[in-house]
């Protein structure tokens, strides 16, 4: 099975359980993160990339967007989605013709891509002139320090989401390559951005004090 293949086992068996908003510590100071980095998408053509249950399309709705589409490789996520246009496709291969959204939208996805510099040359494909994409992800440095993104599932089995490991230059390198022009780089993190007390937070705190857990990049076309 290759890692394509693995991820979407997990998230098919994540989907009946997860919801459309940011439901841990983690996801909601991404969120606050994000909605600070907000573009101005009213009246605008949008695509949210990767939209899971669709949280963020919800988001671009109330931010009235002209046209939010949602795409996801996980059809029981995308079903979970509404009021947007749903496909169900790979980020890697994008069925749009060229330059027909004015935003991308992406939530703690890249990871997911098997490759990040053809993964920004196809969020750049269909981006308009003038055109924004604003992206979060589970940080490289975080991953490469142990930490997973991990839930239970319907039988209280514990699955870890896989993903690929983009180091910040890697990144900041596709977008370059791809013709983006980096107008944010935002790194989120504990004891700073991350603050919020859960079960186990004391020593989480002490442990991982100023690891980076999100970043959060914005760049323009």
């Amino acid at each position: 099975m290759n890692a394509a293949q693995e991820t979407l086992q997990v998230y098919e068996r994540w989907a009946p359980l997860y919801p459309p908003v940011a439901h841990n510590p983690l996801m909601r100071i991404e969120q606050r993160a994000m909605l600070e980095a907000w573009p101005h998408v009213a009246g605008r053509r949008v695509l949210d990339l990767a939209c899971g249950s669709g949280r963020y399309s919800r988001a671009l709705l109330e931010s009235k967007a002209a046209q939010v589409v949602s795409l996801d490789f996980c059809m029981p996520m995308l079903q979970r989605v509404e009021g947007s246009r749903r496909v169900c496709a790979s980020m890697m291969q994008l069925p749009f013709l060229a330059e027909c959204f004015d935003v991308v939208v992406s939530g703690l996805a890249l990871a997911h891509a098997s490759a990040v510099r053809p993964w920004a040359a196809e969020v750049s494909r269909v981006l308009c002139p003038g055109g924004t994409l604003l992206y979060s992800d589970f940080h490289p440095e975080a991953a490469r320090a142990g930490l997973t993104r991990s839930f239970k599932d319907a039988e209280n089995v514990t699955l870890t989401v896989p993903h690929q490991l983009y180091s910040v230059d890697e990144q900041v390198g596709a977008a370059v390559a791809a013709g983006l022009r980096l107008q944010m780089v935002r790194e989120l993190r504990v004891g700073y951005e991350l603050q919020e007390p859960f079960p186990g937070s004391e020593s989480f705190y002490s442990q991982w004090h100023g690891l980076p857990l999100v970043l959060v990049v914005r760049a323009g076309k």
